[in-house]
C-alpha cells in the first residue's frame, strides 16, 4: 500500500504535468517564483513542454543564484507571475500535477496565486519523494538529483526548472512501471472497483468552479 494506490485506477486515462519551479528563497510568502517549467505526459509519452522566466519585482538574492544560475538579468525584462498564470493554467488543466517535494512547489504557486487573488491550486498531485520511498524503501537518499543517478536518468541542467521537471517525469514513470509490477492483484482490485470519474471529479469541479469566478 502507497500514498498513491490510487494511480492504478488513472494512470492509462489521464495526463500527467511533472513540474518545477525556481525561486528566491526558501519562504513562498516572502520569495517569489522565478522559473516555472513542466512537461506534460501520459502513458504514450510526452505531450507538451512549459518553460517561463518571470520577474519576481525584487533582486535576485546571491544564495539562491548560486543554486539555479538565474541572474537579475537574465529576468528583467520578463513577464510577471499574474501574466504567466493564464498560459500556465491552460497547460495544466486538470491533470494530476507531480513534482518532487510537492509541498513546496504547490506552496509557492498558491501563495502567488494569493497574492495575485486567485484560487489556489486544486489538481490532484503526487510527490515523487513520498512515492520513491514508499515503493523503494532503503535508499540512502530521496534526493531529486540522487534518485536520478540511482535510475539512470541523466540530469542535463540541474537545478533549472525545465530539466528538473523531465528529470521528474523519468523518475514518476520508473517508480510507477515498478509499483504496478509489483502489486498486480492491488492494481486489479483498485481499477475495478475504482469509479474514475468519481475519484477527479472533486477537482475538476472546483477547478471550473474557481475559473468561473475568477477570470484570468
Amino acid at each position: 500500500m502507497t500514498s498513491y494506490d490510487w494511480l492504478a485506477a488513472v494512470y492509462d486515462t489521464v495526463a500527467f504535468i511533472a513540474f518545477d519551479t525556481e525561486t528566491t528563497g526558501l519562504d513562498p510568502v516572502s520569495g517569489r517564483i522565478v522559473e516555472i517549467g513542466a512537461v506534460k505526459f501520459d502513458q504514450r509519452g510526452v505531450i507538451a513542454r512549459y518553460n517561463v522566466l518571470i520577474n519576481p519585482e525584487m533582486p535576485m538574492p546571491e544564495e539562491a543564484g548560486k543554486v539555479n544560475g538565474i541572474t537579475d538579468e537574465m529576468l528583467k525584462d520578463k513577464p510577471l507571475i499574474a501574466d504567466v498564470f493564464p498560459d500556465f493554467f491552460d497547460f495544466i488543466g486538470t491533470g494530476v500535477l507531480v513534482a518532487h517535494n510537492a509541498p513546496f512547489d504547490i506552496n509557492y504557486v498558491n501563495a502567488e496565486l494569493k497574492r495575485a487573488g486567485k484560487f489556489p491550486l486544486t489538481n490532484k498531485a503526487v510527490d515523487t519523494r513520498i512515492f520513491a520511498k514508499e515503493v523503494f524503501p532503503g535508499l540512502s537518499s530521496y534526493a531529486l538529483q540522487d534518485l536520478a543517478v540511482q535510475f539512470g536518468i541523466t540530469a542535463l541542467e540541474a537545478h533549472r526548472a525545465e530539466d528538473d521537471a523531465r528529470v521528474c517525469m523519468e523518475l514518476f514513470e520508473q517508480i510507477l512501471s515498478r509499483f504496478l509490477k509489483n502489486n498486480p492483484e492491488l492494481v486489479e482490485k483498485i481499477r475495478t472497483e475504482t469509479d474514475v470519474a468519481s475519484l477527479l471529479a472533486p477537482e475538476t469541479e472546483q477547478k471550473e468552479k474557481d475559473y468561473s469566478r475568477s477570470l484570468f
